[in-house]
C-alpha cells in the first residue's frame, strides 16, 4: 500500500496561514505572466502534490502535472479532480514533442535539479506560447530563515543575476524577471503590500523568469 503521509504533510502546508499566503502569491504571479485563456493546455513541471496544477485547473485550462516522484503523483491524483492528467517523468527529458503545450509553468522545482539548464531548455522546447519558471531567491528573508531546513533541504538558491544567466541564449522573446512572496514569515505584512511590491522589487522568496517562446528559433537549433 502506498504511504501518502509525506505528500499529505507537504500539501497540508499550503492550507496553513503561511503556506496559503505564499502559495497564493506565487500562483497569482504565474497566472499574470502566462495569462492563460480557457481552452489552453498547460504543463506544470515538478508539480509535486499538485497544488499549482489544481489552481490552474480552476481557471478553465487543461492541466498536465509532471513529476519524477510517483508517490507524490499518486497523492496528487487522489487529491484532485479527474480533469487533471498526471505524468511520471524527468524534467531534463520531457516526454513530449516540441510545442506540445500552450504554456509551461514550474515553481521552485528546478531548484532540486542538478542539470537545471537542461531542464529549463526542455521547458521552453515543449511550450508554444509562454513559460514561467520560479526559483528560490538567495536575496530573500526566506533564505535566511529556511536554507537547508525542512522541505528546503538540498535546494539550490539563486540570486536575480544567476536566474537571468540561466535564461541567456534560450529561444525566448520579451524575457522578464519578477519576484513575489516578500513577507513569508508567520506574522508577515498585509498581502496587499506583497502584491504592490511584485513589479518593483526582486527580493521576494520566489524569482520567476518568463517569456514568449520563439518556436522558429527552436527549430533552427535542431
Amino acid at each position: 500500500m502506498t504511504d501518502f503521509r509525506e505528500g499529505a504533510e507537504y500539501d497540508a502546508w499550503y492550507r496553513s496561514e503561511r503556506g496559503s499566503r505564499i502559495g497564493e502569491a506565487e500562483f497569482r504571479l504565474a497566472k499574470k505572466l502566462l495569462h492563460p485563456i480557457p481552452g489552453d493546455v498547460i504543463l506544470d513541471v515538478g508539480t509535486g502534490t499538485g497544488y499549482f496544477a489544481r489552481r490552474f485547473d480552476k481557471t478553465g485550462v487543461k492541466v498536465i502535472g509532471l513529476d519524477i516522484r510517483s508517490d507524490w503523483l499518486l497523492y496528487a491524483k487522489r487529491a484532485s479532480l479527474s480533469t487533471i492528467s498526471w505524468v511520471n517523468g524527468d524534467a531534463r527529458f520531457l516526454p513530449f514533442a516540441d510545442g506540445s503545450f500552450d504554456s509551461v509553468v514550474s515553481i521552485a522545482a528546478l531548484c532540486f535539479v542538478v542539470e537545471e539548464n537542461e531542464a529549463l531548455l526542455e521547458i521552453v522546447r515543449v511550450a508554444k506560447k509562454r513559460v514561467a519558471v520560479g526559483f528560490l531567491n538567495r536575496q530573500s528573508t526566506l533564505y535566511r530563515e529556511k536554507e537547508g531546513h525542512g522541505s528546503y533541504r538540498g535546494a539550490k538558491w539563486h540570486t536575480p543575476e544567476e536566474v537571468r544567466e540561466l535564461f541567456l541564449g534560450l529561444p525566448l522573446r520579451d524575457f522578464t524577471l519578477s519576484s513575489t512572496a516578500f513577507f513569508p514569515g508567520s506574522g508577515g505584512a498585509d498581502p496587499m503590500m506583497d502584491r504592490e511590491m511584485t513589479d518593483h522589487q526582486q527580493t521576494g522568496a520566489l524569482l520567476m523568469g518568463s517569456g514568449t517562446v520563439d518556436q522558429s528559433a527552436i527549430k533552427r537549433m535542431r
